[in-house]
Formats: structure tokens, sequence, C-alpha cells
């Protein structure tokens, strides 16, 4: 096949996958016509459509470029651990999250704390999820352009792009890409981004199965053959107990678990954690799962989709330890888009499988890849597009604007403030595409997950709270919890020495020594227990107590 039939036959699948996802957008905008169709979808949505809506959101582009980058950097499948604490935390949500969301009927589950403790503790808790949902959502969507980025390099070898011209053309594709998301996600409300992810899951399962198959047609000897080059003392490891620096005692033993990302320690504790925030107490996971039709239908969707992420993320870590065989043993290509010997260089590993998909994968298959990144990227953006709208209406711009009661009049209010979100996830992806070009040692993963490090402990800590007791926690004691949690996270991540270095390039105040700087698997449950261990210091007004009862 030439190069430009390949050409070619990549536009033409891209060109069907577009056609298909604007058409599904203009179909559902026809079928929307209240507040409860735009948001829940009616509550009608079958399990498995959920279930595939859930998988699109937790694989999103960062997921789809930056665990390869994990599984080529580290030539193992420690990234992997963390299943067990996402599985875990799924049932508790499951059992406990959800049932009480159903109970009180609510679309923005911030309604339930309003229900529990009172107005201020639903407005601070919806402020915090759309400040940091906006930035942990806007900053995936420089991922995909890494692609273009790569494509430009390899057809002018001898023009790179620089760190402005990448910025400025990545930027232009970022902009683009939002507005198409945003276009069937405000016409089509949440039954447009629901179908449109199961057809996204689809693509990308797909072109997961085929990277994965491609390159084990070109390891001599497939996977018995890339498990010779495999022999160093992590390789194809799962298991890490200790951390990454050896300690004597007890002590220094548990300041190097906490910071190291992938061990055991943090697979039970820390991603237990992290899930529980990210299914139980945010809006966009959690209004997936309330479109079901009822309860026991959100379970089984919320619980197999935990069970469906553990191949998921076997096969994404594969096709990075197969690339790091592939381009270590296999070929010696000087083009290369990186400075240094390639497995030795772990800065920039996220840009090792765009380049691999569009310098060595064969036309068609390559535009299969391409499809499945735009899949994840706009299947992630979509919900959070909507979520974003739908909790800034229920918790804010209805009470303070005093929305009338017509439904059709609510529902164009949830229209223009999805429009609203999209052009702030547009700011905050160009703000980190320009951090990015100009520090490309910062990894994907941590950039993506640690945004809602900081902020969602406080907001777990107030929900088990409200759902684990029935008269501890108060208006102003939520207040200073959740405050308190984040501060807390702040400073044992050296969050603020790092925003200073950034400003700066020096430190602002001396780390000590005897203190942990926790990994971001750790943060969420720091901020939690924080948060739990100041908020249980106040107690509920009788009122309140009564409130939540009889409802």
């Amino acid at each position: 096949m030439s190069a430009m039939s390949a050409i070619v036959l990549d536009l033409f699948i891209l060109g069907i996958y577009f056609s298909i996802i604007v058409g599904i957008g203009v179909h559902f905008s026809r079928r929307t016509t209240n507040l409860a169709d735009f948001a829940l979808g009616g509550r009608s949505i079958p399990w498995w459509a959920v279930l595939a809506s859930i998988l699109a959101s937790e694989i999103s582009a960062g997921t789809f470029f930056g665990t390869p980058g994990e599984g080529f950097r580290l030539r193992n499948y420690t990234y992997a651990q963390l299943m067990l604490g996402y599985l875990f935390a799924r049932v508790v949500v499951s059992a406990v999250f959800i049932p009480a969301y159903y109970k009180h009927n609510v679309v923005s589950i911030y309604e339930f704390l309003e229900f529990r403790f009172g107005p201020r503790t639903r407005r601070i808790a919806s402020a915090i999820f759309l400040l940091t949902r906006s930035l942990a959502s806007g900053s995936r969507l420089w991922v995909p352009t890494l692609l273009l980025v790569v494509i430009w390099n390899q057809l002018h070898p001898d023009r790179p792009l620089g760190n402005w011209d990448q910025f400025w053309f990545t930027g232009a594709a970022l902009i683009i890409i939002s507005l198409l998301t945003a276009a069937y996600t405000a016409v089509g409300g949440i039954k447009a981004v629901i179908w449109t992810d199961v057809l996204q899951i689809a693509v990308l399962f797909g072109a997961l199965g085929f990277s994965v198959w491609y390159l084990l047609g070109h390891i001599p000897g497939g996977w018995e053959g890339a498990k010779s080059h495999l022999q160093g003392p992590q390789d194809l490891t799962l298991w890490q107990w200790e951390g990454d620096v050896p300690a004597d005692n007890f002590a220094g033993k548990i300041k190097s678990v906490l910071e190291t990302e992938f061990t055991v320690w943090a697979a039970l504790f820390g991603s237990l954690f992290v899930t529980l925030a990210t299914h139980g107490t945010d809006q966009d996971m959690v209004q997936r799962m309330l479109t079901a039709k009822n309860k026991r239908q959100s379970a089984v969707a919320t619980i197999l989709s935990g069970l469906a992420d553990i191949p998921v993320t076997f096969a994404v870590l594969t096709i990075g330890i197969l690339l790091a065989v592939y381009y270590g043993h296999v070929v010696n290509d000087p083009r290369l888009p990186m400075a240094g010997p390639l497995l030795d260089l772990k800065p920039d590993s996220a840009r090792i499988f765009p380049y691999f998909v569009v310098d060595v994968m064969p036309g068609g298959l390559r535009g299969l890849v391409i499809a499945g990144v735009l899949a994840t990227t706009m299947g992630s953006l979509g919900t959070a597009m909507n979520s974003l709208a739908t909790s800034y209406c229920r918790d804010f711009h209805f009470r303070w604007f005093n929305t009338t009661a017509d439904e059709c009049a609510r529902v164009r209010v949830l229209k223009w403030a999805t429009v609203g979100f999209t052009l702030v996830l547009i700011f905050v992806g160009l703000a980190t595409a320009w951090v990015k070009a100009h520090n490309p040692s910062l990894s994907i993963i941590g950039i993506i997950l640690g945004s809602f490090g900081y902020t969602y402990g406080s907001l777990l800590g107030i929900f088990m709270v409200a759902l684990f007791t029935r008269n501890r926690g108060s208006e102003t004691g939520n207040a200073i919890a959740m405050t308190g949690g984040i501060i807390a996270v702040a400073i044992l991540s050296n969050l603020p020495n790092d925003l200073w270095k950034m400003m700066t390039g020096g430190a602002l105040y001396p780390y000590p020594s005897a203190l942990p700087v926790i990994e971001f698997p750790w943060r969420i449950m720091a901020g939690t227990l924080v948060t739990l261990a100041i908020a249980l210091c106040f107690k509920t007004p009788a009122p309140s107590r009564q409130t939540v009862t009889e409802k």
C-alpha cells in the first residue's frame, strides 16, 4: 500500500467515526425535552450501556498514552496492582453510595449533602467538584495532540516543532476536539454522551487489541521472544511490597512506601480511597451510574466495570512493555524524537506509543488507533461537560437567578452552561499544553490524577460522615474539615514548594526530612482521614438529622 493510499484509508476510517458520533448527537437532540432526560437520560439507560460509559470515562487519552508510557518506563505490571483497591471500592460504592442517591432521587449528588447537613455544605462540595473536575478534565485535553506533534516531526524531520510551535499547533487541535464534543453533548444531553461512549469503547477495545497483535507480530518469537529480552530483576513483576528507597527501620519503610507510586499497600489502601472518591463523590462519574433504571442495575454496571478494567489495564501495560522490547532489541531507529538511549530515557516515555502508531503501523490500523485515541478523549470529555453543567445549574444557577420551573427553559440553561464549561476546559487544556511543552519530564498520570488528589479526599471525608453516621458533622464543622483536609494534602505532597519552584526556580521553605512527600495514590486517603477526624468532632444539629431521616 502506498503512503498516499494509507493516509486516505486512515481519513476514511476517521470520517466514518465522526459521522456516526454526530449522527448520535442529532438523534438524541430530538428526544431531550426535560431536565431529567438531559441530565439523567430519564433513568432509562440499560446497565450494559452504563457499563460502557463508565469504562469510556475511566480510560481517557491520558490512560491510552500515559499507561503504555508507564509500562515502557518500568517494563513491568506494578501499575496494575492498583486494580485491587479499585474493585473493592466499587463494591462499597454500589452497596452504600448509590442506594442513598437513588433513595433521595438526586440529580446533582451534592443535593444529598444538603439533605444531611444543609445548603452550605452542598455548595462547598459542589464548588470543589467544579474546580477540580475542570482542572482534571481540562488537563486531559492536550494528550491526544501528542499524535499531531509526532506526525509533524515525522513528515518534517528537518523542521521539528519547538516549544511554542507545539503549543500553538496542538492548541488548535485541542479546540476543535472540544467544540466537536460540545456540539453533540449540548444538543443531546447525557443520552448522547452514553450512546457515543458505547461506540467509543468498542473502537477503543479494537484499537488496543490490534496494537497488541501488531506488536507481537513484529517481535521475533512473539511473546516468548519478548520475554527473552525481559530478564531484569523488576521486569514483568506485578507485586511490589516495599518502596523504591531502601530503609532499615519501620518508620523509614513506611515513609518509603508513601513516597512510591505503585506498591501492594497503595493498591490495598491508596487506590481504595481514590476510587471511593472518583466513583462515589464525583458528579462526573456518578451521573452515569444514576442513568440506570434502578440501583441494582447501577450496581451491576459499576462492579462489572471494575472487572473489565483489569484486562484493559494489562493490555495497555503490555503495549508499553512490548514497545520497550521492540525499540530496545528489535530495531534501532535514529529518527526517534528523543535524545540518548531509548530505554534509559524516562522523561518523555509518553511519546513512545504515538510515535509507534504514526511511524510503524500500516494505514487503516493506524486510523483505527487514532480513532481510539479520539474516542477516549471525547468519551471522558463529554460527560465532564454534562456533569459540570448539571452541578452548576442545580447547585448554584437555578437558585441564584431564580430560574423558572419550565422544563424547556431549564434545559436551555443547561445547554448554555455546557458551552460555557467547554470554554473553561479549553482554557485549562491550553494551559496544560503550555506547561507540558516547557516541562517535558512531567508524567501524564501524575498531572491528571494529581489535580484531584489535593481536594477529593475532603469530598470523600464529608460524604463518609454523611453516610456512615447519624449525628456527626455540621455546616461549620464541615467547612473547617474540608479546608483542613486540603491543606494537609498540600503540605504532605510539597505542593507549595512545587508551585514556588515552577514560578521562581527555587524552594519556598525547607521541607522537613522526617515527613514523606506522598505520591498521588496516597493523597486522597490522607485528605479523607484528616477531614474525617475534624468533621467527627462536630455534632449535627437535631433539625438536620430529622430532615435526612424523613426524606
